[in-house]
């Protein structure tokens, strides 16, 4: 099961690729470990849009056995912001910075937040995976995450695809059917 902490602005019009102070854009937020949850909380009190995917987790204990959400990308609250609005992400006390080269925040490719939106929104299982750039290229073509690209696996008897987020060099898996996957050439 996948759980989501989000705030959603009215307004979800694609953002152009040029990247400007005014522009709203997509943004990683890295936190202190363990800390999202507390980020995300901060930041709804902000009314900043932000998206937090969690997965569900067995934890065994001695005498238990307990459902835990974990975080999916752990360290990482993603956050949607124009770039002189900044402050208002990294006054909050557990955000270390906005992710991004050269002392620069980057921001998140359009087509790696729409799957990570997409991928919220269905009701598929998703589990976090080492960081893959390398293997089979494929689409999902059926079901609710129909479009996203990813890497096929082959875990078992089952078939995964991984869905990465290039800029905080992130995996996650999710288990799909082989019928309903094509392969990109």
């Amino acid at each position: 099961m996948l759980a989501l902490s989000t705030m959603e602005s009215p307004d979800q019009r694609e953002s152009p690729p040029a990247a400007s102070h005014q522009e709203e854009r997509w943004y990683a937020a890295y936190t202190c470990a363990n800390h999202e949850k507390r980020v995300a909380a901060q930041l709804q009190a902000r009314s900043v849009e932000h998206v937090l995917p969690f997965y569900s987790s067995l934890r065994r204990w001695k005498d238990r056995r307990v459902v835990v959400d974990m975080p999916l990308f752990p360290g990482y609250v993603f956050v949607r912001l124009a770039l002189r609005q900044r402050l208002r992400v990294l006054q909050i006390p557990s955000v270390v910075r906005l992710v991004g080269f050269g002392g620069q925040p980057h921001a998140l490719a359009d087509e790696e937040v729409a799957l990570l939106r997409s991928s919220l929104a269905g009701a598929a299982r998703f589990a976090p995976h080492p960081y893959l750039r390398a293997g089979s290229r494929v689409r999902i073509a059926r079901g609710p995450l129909r479009g996203v690209e990813g890497i096929l696996m082959r875990k078992k008897s089952q078939f995964r695809v991984v869905l990465s987020i290039n800029v905080i060099a992130c995996s996650a898996s999710v288990e799909v059917d082989c019928a309903d996957i094509e392969r990109i050439f």
